[in-house]
């Protein structure tokens, strides 16, 4: 795409959640320091919580990354499960070998059993669930009962919740109760400041290669950061699309025109004025008429 034309070894703002293009600044880095230190502690529940696009999944992945061999980690991506299906998913990101007809006592036996086995060789068991919000009650309150598993001095097992911020809503309703007093450490992801945009931007296209100038012009970035509310996701949509549009025109420098063309064809982004066409057909055209590049090569159709 435009890599060569920007000097960037590969694309900086796909939303894929890739931990080579890990922040280490603001909430983020709160956030991984939080967990680490939390997990260190050896008990309860800990909870990250954030709104739709602030990094939920790169941040997990980062944890994964930071915990050391002393850790034994299960990763369940999608909890919407019930309680048998959650039993099953643990036992499975344990190593257990079980029968699928296997009895629900005889599974949180084997679960019990290699969960004491991994204590007793020094292992910490850490339950990481994202998209927590998903969680049926009935699993949550599953969830809080193979927490209770436990030796006379430590807890066999801690969780990690993260969710949007309707899991905070859920765990305020009072059959919930007993899961939320087991939460110890919490944290907010928040949304980036018009500075933490700057030194994201900066941080994402360094590690794509970039040593030139800074792509962007003080005039876009504020335009950028009305538009994308400080939303990782939404960023990165919206600089890739206005990284395409320079791209088109020719241009080295992404401003506010380049922005408001990723603006008018993003869905959530705004505001933006409504009377004008689709980035991919003027893209398509950009191309053809500019720099003499078919819009179909790229998959485009005008």
């Amino acid at each position: 795409m435009y890599q060569t034309h920007f000097g960037l070894a590969s694309l900086p703002f796909t939303i894929t959640p890739d931990t080579g293009f890990f922040h280490n600044a603001g909430t983020h880095q709160e956030a991984l320091n939080v967990l680490l230190v939390a997990l260190r502690t050896g008990e309860g529940f800990i909870k990250v919580t954030g709104e739709v696009g602030t990094g939920k999944t790169l941040l997990c992945r980062q944890l994964l990354n930071h915990l050391d061999a002393g850790f034994v980690t299960a990763y369940i991506p999608n909890p919407f499960l019930n309680p048998i299906a959650l039993r099953m998913a643990l036992a499975e990101e344990l190593g257990i070998e079980f029968a699928r007809n296997i009895g629900q006592h005889r599974l949180l036996k084997l679960i019990t059993e290699r969960l004491v086995e991994l204590n007793a060789a020094g292992k910490r068991v850490v339950l990481l669930l994202d998209e927590a919000q998903a969680m049926p009650d009935d699993s949550l309150e599953a969830l809080r009962l193979l927490t209770n598993l436990e030796t006379e001095h430590d807890k066999l097992m801690q969780v990690v919740l993260f969710g949007q911020p309707e899991l905070d809503r859920r765990l305020g309703h009072p059959h919930l109760r007993q899961l939320r007093q087991r939460i110890v450490f919490s944290h907010q992801l928040q949304p980036l400041g018009l500075a933490g945009l700057r030194a994201y931007l900066d941080h994402r296209l360094r590690v794509a290669g970039h040593g030139g100038d800074r792509l962007f012009t003080e005039r876009a970035l504020r335009r950028l950061h009305r538009a994308s509310r400080g939303i990782p996701r939404l960023v990165n949509v919206l600089c890739h699309k206005a990284l395409l549009v320079a791209y088109g025109r020719g241009d080295r420098v992404i401003d506010h025109r380049h922005l408001q063309r990723a603006i008018t064809d993003t869905e959530d982004a705004g505001p933006a004025p409504r009377n004008r066409g689709p980035l991919v057909r003027w893209l398509s055209a950009a191309l053809v008429a500019g720099l003499g590049v078919a819009g179909t090569a790229w998959g485009f159709r005008p």
